[in-house]
Formats: structure tokens, sequence, C-alpha cells
């Protein structure tokens, strides 16, 4: 099958490249780039007024199988991801059980490929997700995992977490870190602060993401390995990042659109609903998660999409499980809250969802090339988009963003050179 796009605006952060371009597809690359392309093609999309990216990569999902398929499973996560103009995922291993073995990975290998993206498992650090005893971690990279994770805990002992990124090094492999102090965090339900205090609700302060970020860095400095934090929710992680980085640490930083589009008055307003961990922190830490975004400190942005039922969600704010759905309004937050309202480049903004998560997953993916594997995605971004349950193709419709009106519509997403969703 060939495919032909025409007309539209190339978008290739990886080589920094903004301007009109055609784009050619045969046989699941892409064959040729140029100004104008007269070739012939099975399918020719015009894509005016659009913007041509790379296949977005999204490198925090939970797509919940094995273990709890009524909220989500491979092949559904994988067509909502398609849905949101992603051509490559990599689902989180806190599942039941926890993604520990070979027999697992392969598992979720050869689901995904009975679906219509690219998926990328991860692995546990630890077995059984307990933070006792590192998994068999080179068997796991062996078996298809391209990098390990305890997400959901954090790796608590700091011996554990001090041979993890020893024994990941030994084949460059990264850690991805959920950074938490579950004794400061204490049971919390939102950030601590004025608006925990107002409602009642225990909170959980910006100090049990940082005083785990400030360990792991010593911990990344002391053994040359690679560590990525995840969801970054305050402005001083952010701080401690930057100085990590400064110093030459290999770390790397992940924040998700709902950090830099929300803050916690939305939990007045939405309760469980925006309830998330880390949770949605304060005013100065959106501004500042955005100027870590603007300067490169943060690298990367991945939704954390967590799907939880009605039911499960519909509970007092104390009982109801941490987490949202992000795939489908990822691209329209990028759009409205940083490109429009914030003034990022195309290039600064869709970097963070195509050549730096492949850079640092090292995921042969991510950029508009000759030659590579044609994953494309084909935005318009003067298109509005209303958020509402019916918008949603998950079967999970936890989102604070429902009822909101932003701009940004993906209108195809191609995945090894196959349309894999039309808008």
């Amino acid at each position: 099958m060939s495919i032909l796009i025409k007309n539209g605006r190339m978008i290739d952060p990886a080589s920094k490249f903004d301007g009109k371009r055609d784009i050619l597809i045969e046989n699941n690359i892409i064959s040729k780039i140029a100004e104008k392309i007269d070739a012939k093609a099975d399918t020719v999309i015009d894509a005016e007024g659009s913007l041509v990216l790379p296949g977005l990569c999204d490198m925090h999902v939970h797509f919940r199988e094995p273990g709890r398929e009524d909220q989500e499973t491979i092949l559904g996560g994988s067509a909502v991801a398609a849905k949101g103009g992603y051509t490559s995922v990599c689902p989180m291993p806190n599942t039941i059980p926890a993604i520990d073995n070979q027999a697992l990975v392969r598992f979720i290998k050869l689901e995904a490929e009975k679906g219509p993206i690219n998926v990328f498992p991860i692995a546990t650090v630890t077995k059984g997700r307990k933070g006792e005893e590192i998994s068999e971690m080179g068997d796991l990279f062996d078996a298809g995992a391209v990098a390990f994770s305890d997400d959901g805990s954090p790796v608590a002992n700091p011996l554990i977490m001090r041979r993890a990124l020893d024994y990941a090094r030994m084949f460059d492999a990264v850690i991805l870190a959920h950074e938490e102090d579950q004794v400061l965090a204490d049971g919390g339900s939102m950030n601590e602060g004025i608006n925990s205090t107002q409602l009642g609700i225990k909170g959980i302060p910006c100090e049990s993401e940082e005083v785990m970020i400030s360990r792991d860095m010593i911990l990344a400095k002391m053994t040359g390995g690679r560590i990525h934090v995840q969801h970054t929710s305050s402005g001083g992680s952010v701080g401690i990042v930057r100085d990590a980085k400064k110093r030459g640490i290999k770390v790397t930083c992940e924040t998700a659109p709902h950090y830099f589009a929300l803050t916690d008055d939305a939990v007045q307003k939405s309760m469980s609903m925006a309830k998330m961990n880390p949770p949605l922190r304060t005013e100065k830490d959106r501004r500042e998660i955005i100027e870590g975004l603007r300067d490169g400190t943060v690298d990367v942005i991945a939704t954390d999409h967590a799907p939880h039922l009605a039911y499960e969600k519909e509970q007092e704010i104390d009982y109801a499980p941490f987490g949202i759905v992000g795939l489908e309004t990822a691209v329209p937050l990028i759009i409205t809250k940083l490109v429009r309202e914030e003034k990022f480049s195309y290039i600064d903004a869709f970097a963070k969802v195509t050549c730096n998560p492949c850079r640092i997953l090292k995921i042969d993916r991510g950029t508009l090339s000759e030659g590579k594997s044609a994953d494309v995605t084909i935005v318009n971004p003067d298109k509005k988009v209303f958020i509402s349950q019916e918008f949603l193709l998950s079967k999970c419709k936890n989102s604070p963003f429902i009822g909101s009106e932003l701009y940004g519509s993906v209108e195809y997403t191609v995945c090894n050179g196959k349309i894999v969703y039309k808008g």
C-alpha cells in the first residue's frame, strides 16, 4: 500500500525542520520527502492547513492487561492511542501480575502485534514491584523490555535502587522512577496547601516528590546509571533536575499535560476526577513546569493515561483511585496550552512527544526521514475539539477535561505505513 501526503506543513523536531513538504510512503517506509511529489499512490491525503508530524510516542501509559481488562486492554488502549495521534506507547508494568518475567513481556508483544500501533513494554525494577529484590533485568531486556519501572510505587530502598542503576548500566537501559516518599505522602489525596485545608482533604506535600528525586540524583551520580524522573509535578522538582543536568548526571524528566494545564483549584470542581499521583499543584508550580518545558529541563510530555471505571472514580475522594485518561486530550492540550497560550514553537512542543522519548528509550522512531518507518500523525491545529464522554474512545471516561473546548484535531494517524485512524 502506498500513501501520498500532500500540501502539509511538515514539522520534524529531530532535524528541526518546519516547512511545506510532500511525503510518499511505500512498503511501510517513508520513500521520499520533497517540496512536490506527483507520484501515483493508492491513497492521497490532502494535508492543506495541517501539521504533518512524526508519529507520537508516549513513554508512560497504563493499559491494565493482564489483570484488569475491564478497565483497559492492550488492543483497546492501542486504538485509543491511535485516535490520539500516538503510534508508539510504553505500557507500565504495574499490572496483575506485574511484568517481571520474560513470558509476560512476550505476552504483551504478541498481543500488541494484533493491534494498530507499536507497543514497547516496560518491565519492573523489582520482583513483583515489592521493592525487595531486583528483577532479572538482563533477561527482561533480552525479551523486549525497553526500560524498567516500578511505577505506581517508588523503589524505597536506596540500596535496591543503587543495584538497579548499576545493573541497568551494563546494557545502557534507563530506570523510570516513580518519585514519592510514601511516609511524607502519608495517604494524602491532593496537594498539601490552602485548597486541601479549605476542603478538609488530607494533602501530599511537594517535598514527598522532591526528597526522592534528590536521593535518586545522588544515586545516579554514584553509579553513572541513567534515570528518568516520571510525572514531575512541582517547581522544586524541576529545579532539582535542572541542577543535576548541569552537574552532568544522566537524568531525563517528564511531565504530563495535566500538570501544565491545571492546578489544585480543579479538585474543588472535579473532586476525584482531578485526583492523580503526584497531585495537581499550585499555579506557581504550573508556571515552573512550563518554564522547565521551555528551557529543556523537562524532556518529555507523557500522558500517564490511567483508566478507571465510573464506579471506582465516583467515590469520596479519599477512596477513589489516582489517575485520569489522557491519550486523546494530549494533542489538544499541547496546542492550546503550550503553542497558543505560551507561544511554544511547534518544533519545541512536539519534540516532547516525538524524538525526545524515542531518544531516551533508544527506539528507532520519532522522526520523518527517508528510509525510516512510516509513522506519521496529521493534526489540524486550528480545528476545535469538544471533550465529551462521547469524544473519548476509551471505555473509561475519567477526565477533568470533559466539557472543555480545545484546539488541535488529530485527522490521521499512520503507523508502519497503514492508516490506523482517520478523524
